[in-house]
This record gives C-alpha cells, sequence and structure tokens, in this order.
C-alpha cells in the first residue's frame, strides 16, 4: 500500500502534514498554534482546512480581546 501523505499549508506556511489513513487524514501538527489538532482524524482533506480556519478566527478574537486598548 502507498502511504498518502501532504504538507499542510495555512496562511502561506506550513503547519503540519496530514496522512491517508482508515477513515479519513490523521494530522500532525508542526505548529504550536495547531496543537489541539495534532493526532485528530478528518474524515477528508477539506475537514482540516475548516478546522485551521475556525481555530485561526478563534485565535485572532482572543487577541484582539488581550490587547490593551490605546487612549
Amino acid at each position: 500500500m502507498v502511504t498518502q501523505r501532504f504538507a499542510v499549508e495555512f496562511d502561506r506556511r506550513t503547519v503540519g502534514i496530514a496522512v491517508r489513513v482508515p477513515g479519513g487524514f490523521m494530522f500532525y501538527a508542526s505548529s504550536d498554534e495547531f496543537n489541539q489538532m495534532d493526532g485528530r482524524l478528518f474524515p477528508r482533506a477539506r475537514a482540516i482546512e475548516r478546522e485551521l480556519k475556525r481555530i485561526a478566527r478563534r485565535q485572532r478574537r482572543v487577541g484582539a480581546l488581550k490587547e490593551p486598548a490605546l487612549a
């Protein structure tokens, strides 16, 4: 069996790899920003992309809340 794997890029940088396994794709994070996805099984590669976007949006919102207000 040939292993199908590919680098996963998000926001113009590599954030992990996806490996084809029975049932979908296993994601392995190479960026701390997406560690919560590490080792998760996704049914399709597109599902990985959606989760990356969801996490990035949430992190931007949290970051914006933590920034001090300018006077």
